[in-house]
């Protein structure tokens, strides 16, 4: 009886120790974009996008979206890459992220809104920037 409790207190232990281990890092890589929209304040824009670039490789699906938009802006609906790889050429960043916003009008100013992509176990992101001014 001794023997058995020490090999279920011992299954137990590694049960545990295997549970405990932590996430694995992303293989893929929301790459950098630097974007700026310039509108006017006192109509916004109804159909803008936001463009972004996944590389690497990712077993699960990854889902795309835009946060932090200005007051009165609406995310109209992004890309959905399912499990794949994909591999930027030296000096180059292939778009395969459309991020839809209607952008509403808001007050003279620049906004900071993120572009983000997750495979539900990792999240990246990047700023986008929104400027409202006359002078668009």
């Amino acid at each position: 009886m001794r023997a058995r409790k020490s090999v279920t207190a011992t299954a137990a232990g590694l049960a545990l120790a295997v549970g405990a281990a932590p996430a694995a890092a992303a293989t893929w890589t929301l790459e950098d974009l630097e974007q700026r929209i310039c509108v006017d304040p006192e109509y916004g824009h109804a159909g803008a996008y936001f463009l972004g670039s996944v590389s690497g490789s990712w077993s699960r699906t990854i889902t795309t979206g835009l946060s932090d938009l200005p007051p009165g802006s609406v995310f109209k609906g992004s890309s959905v890459l399912p499990p794949s790889s994909h591999e930027n050429p030296p000096g180059a960043k292939m778009v395969n992220v459309f991020a839809g916003v209607a952008i509403g009008p808001a007050p003279a100013g620049e906004y900071v809104a993120r572009l983000w992509a997750t495979d539900g176990s990792s999240t990246q992101s990047q700023p986008v920037r929104i400027v409202f001014d006359e002078a668009c």
